[in-house]
């Protein structure tokens, strides 16, 4: 059967010639959208764990991080090599040598063969940008930026703190330094339709982004949108609209484009709304029965965008 879309598991299998799996890492490090260098409030999905494991609070370092990954993963998947994903919070926000510590203590742990890390587009230096394309000689290194959506009235109405513009700057400048680039997406934001979440989808293939983890709009405690939700001033997407979603979102995206992530992984205890997002594998089922359904693929309609 034609693969409908390219996966993160066969891209890193086609590199690597075996199962590769990521090891999420809470490194302790801050936001600017926290801090009250931007803003105290942070975006309005996002508590105070910071889509974080809470791992560094519970006092464990980088390194046992990633060897209780290491033991879980190799049995779970068989995998035999590991990505250290820099996840929690602004993971360039802070002094360079306190990144290059982190980052290499990473490095040093048997069996990570790369950097994915995870931030902001309004995060990055060139200073920081220089050193992550000094491990991309050596390594696999990803740097993940959220943009979230292509619309600035979005990006202001979600307190996210950075222009669309912020964004496309962050992307040329880690471009020039040949860094692979995953964007993030957040699908069902409040007051955006189909066709501004399309807009995103244009923006992300005009410029060449080389991997996408789109994202369910999830309402959890502790935040700004559960007030909203509880106002009844924001819907939540039901599970076959996402779905048709992500299917629109891949048509337009071009093929070579890695596709990390379809939907998000909320905390269930931290969960206030949609239910349904807890169903990842039905959700993931349902996107591939739709795409056959449509006789469909990612980047069926990219070159008609162009």
């Amino acid at each position: 059967m034609r693969q409908r879309y390219n996966d993160l598991n066969s891209y890193l299998r086609g590199i690597f010639g075996c199962r590769v799996q990521k090891i999420t890492i809470d490194a302790g490090l801050n936001c600017p959208n926290r801090d009250g260098t931007i803003s105290y409030g942070g975006c309005i999905y996002c508590n105070a764990r910071g889509s974080g494991t809470g791992a560094h609070a519970e006092g464990m370092s980088v390194t046992e991080q990633l060897m209780a990954g290491k033991t879980k993963l190799s049995k779970r998947y068989k995998a035999e090599k590991f990505i250290a994903y820099f996840q929690s919070f602004s993971n360039t926000y802070a002094p360079l040598d306190k990144l290059k510590s982190l980052y290499e203590e990473a490095l040093a742990v048997d069996g990570v063969v790369g950097l994915s890390i995870g931030t902001r587009p309004d995060c990055v230096t060139p200073e920081v940008l220089n050193l992550l394309q000094g491990y991309a000689g050596h390594y696999l290194v990803w740097i993940e930026y959220g943009l979230q959506s292509a619309k600035d009235k979005t990006l202001a109405a979600i307190n996210r703190g950075h222009d669309v513009q912020c964004f496309i700057d962050a992307v040329q400048a880690t471009q020039r330094r040949g860094i692979n680039i995953c964007a993030h997406v957040i699908l069902g934001l409040p007051n955006e339709t189909r066709a501004d979440m399309l807009q995103t989808a244009s923006l992300i293939a005009k410029l060449g982004i080389d991997g996408l983890k789109l994202h369910l709009l999830y309402v959890i405690k502790g935040t700004r949108l559960e007030e909203l939700y509880r106002q009844r001033r924001y819907r939540c997407l039901k599970q076959p609209e996402y779905v048709d979603l992500v299917c629109d979102f891949l048509e337009c995206i071009p093929p070579q484009t890695v596709i990390q992530r379809l939907t998000g992984d909320p905390h269930p205890h931290e969960l206030v709304a949609p239910r349904w997002s807890l169903q990842k594998a039905q959700t993931l089922s349902q996107i591939r029965e739709t795409l056959i359904q449509r006789y469909s693929w990612q980047g069926k309609f990219y070159k008609r965008m162009r």
